[in-house]
């Protein structure tokens, strides 16, 4: 059985964890890129790459994957 087909099978509180516990690894992520930019001096060369708004996309995954744990948390401990 294939990834996907495991997860439509999940109850909505278990998607709703996976789904939450993905957009904080998401927002590590991020953080880590933001402090590696950050932490660049050559600012000739980070012109060269672009922007990202790692901090916006951060704060967008860690609040929204906090929700999501948020509400699956009741449903997930109350099956324990």
């Amino acid at each position: 059985m294939d990834i996907v087909a495991q997860f439509e099978l999940l109850s909505d509180a278990a998607q709703l964890a996976w789904t939450g516990a993905a957009l904080w690894v998401l927002a590590g992520i991020a953080a880590v890129m933001e402090r590696r930019r950050a932490k660049r001096r050559d600012v000739a060369r980070l012109e060269q790459v672009g922007w990202v708004p790692w901090t916006s996309l951060f704060m967008l995954a860690a609040i929204a994957g906090g929700g999501c744990l948020a509400m699956s948390l009741p449903v997930v401990l109350g099956g324990l």
